[in-house]
């Protein structure tokens, strides 16, 4: 069951979402409900006789866990819980519990840990209200529940505070590879976009990665890199990254700040949005959303409309595609419009290159593979003893081909 103050359509979306969220989570949606109110209830979020007529819905329908759109506080949990006297989660929970399912990597399972121990350790009194009950009554300060609810504080803060360092240790990992990235001077592109726009799907398709693509939200937590040779006979390096979401939870977003590091120090990111989505202009937002919260805002970046193969009519795409200059309209599951994106990411991610002459004798044929290797040939010429050239090289390239450079 969902439920939520106003019903605006914004509301609508957002319910629909959850509901889709709470089917990832492996759920059943039997319900939902909303209520007008000027301010919310800072005990019951929503009016407390809203919240027991809700509360007789769930037992006539058997209805065991209330999912509330927005964060609730941990007071307004407790009293919700006793009214409807089954769980109660808020959109941050449930988001938190399918990334727990996602998440394969150590690395994954430490970060969702984190967001989820972070976001129990204000709520842990409800779990020892029974024993707090037990020990009270006036003139009584502490007694066992009190000690329970200490203990347990302690060991949440110092497991956060474990795997706080193990991540940075992940940070640092980051780091040292990321400086290898930089002396091969491969730029880095990142895949970033709305959960579900695509990203895996356009990831394997461009390098041939075997990363799960499903139509289902948060199908892949994990980060991959794959190599990705474009048509200017230049290696980048892509990255596919976590999607995000409307409202996504901000200790989620901190916990994954270590892959998500791949988002800031990128050269470009390609931004995929689900163009067939009724709601890809909010979707975009939402993600500028969370790259401005990451410091990423300013990068520069690429709008990849994705799913051009289930539109249905409309001037959606054309209205979008005159919104964001140089945009690229493909379909990651068909393959349309992929050449056309390898040549726009060719063009905006092009690093500085040489522009050389080069005679190179025929019995250099080993020369001449490495340079076609590393390099775009413009113009050859073959000549009786020597083939001549002109090519675009990586400076950190140049020493390799020095001897063969005419008038360096």
């Amino acid at each position: 069951m969902e439920l939520k103050s106003g019903e605006t359509r914004a509301t609508r979306e957002s319910l629909d979402e959850l509901g889709e969220l709470a089917e990832t989570a492996g759920g059943e949606v039997v319900g939902e409900g909303t209520q007008k109110v000027e301010i919310l209830n800072p005990a019951t979020y929503i009016g407390k006789g809203k919240a027991e007529e809700f509360a007789k819905f769930c037992k006539q329908h058997d209805v065991d866990t209330v999912i509330f759109d927005d964060e609730l506080s941990p007071a307004q949990t407790r009293n919700l819980e006793k009214i409807f006297e089954i769980k109660i989660l808020d959109r941050t929970a449930l988001i938190l519990d399918i990334f727990s399912q996602r998440a394969r990597t150590r690395e994954g399972k430490l970060q969702i840990e984190l967001a989820q121990l972070r976001h129990l350790l204000p709520r842990l009194t409800r779990f020892w209200g029974h024993l707090s009950r037990q020990s009270g009554g006036i003139g009584m300060r502490g007694g066992e529940g009190e000690t329970q609810l200490e203990a347990d504080r302690r060991k949440v803060s110092e497991r956060i505070d474990r795997i706080t360092n193990d991540l940075d240790a992940v940070r640092r990992q980051r780091e040292t590879q990321r400086a290898g990235r930089q002396r091969s001077q491969w730029p880095l592109a990142s895949i970033v976009g709305y959960t579900n726009a695509g990203k895996s799907t356009l990831l394997n398709k461009l390098t041939g990665a075997d990363v799960l693509a499903k139509d289902i939200l948060f199908a892949t937590l994990d980060p991959t890199t794959r190599r990705l040779r474009l048509p200017t006979n230049q290696n980048i390096l892509l990255t596919d990254t976590v999607g995000f979401i409307r409202k996504l939870p901000h200790g989620l977003v901190e916990a994954f700040k270590a892959t998500l590091e791949e988002v800031v120090q990128a050269d470009l990111l390609l931004h995929v949005v689900d163009v067939s989505h009724p709601q890809a202009d909010e979707q975009i937002a939402a993600v500028n959303t969370v790259l401005n919260e990451l410091g990423a805002g300013d990068k520069p970046t690429m709008m990849v409309f994705n799913k051009v193969d289930q539109l249905n009519g409309g001037n959606t795409l054309t209205r979008l595609r005159e919104l964001y200059p140089n945009s690229v309209a493909i379909s990651a599951k068909t393959g349309k419009g992929v050449e056309e994106l390898l040549s726009e990411i060719s063009t905006q991610i092009r690093p500085e290159r040489e522009l050389l002459e080069l005679r190179i004798p025929h019995e250099e044929a080993a020369t001449i593979a490495r340079l076609h290797k590393v390099g775009q040939v413009l113009e050859r010429r073959y000549l009786a003893k020597t083939a001549k050239f002109k090519a675009r090289i990586p400076p950190h390239h140049h020493a390799e081909f020095a001897e063969f450079i005419v008038n360096p």
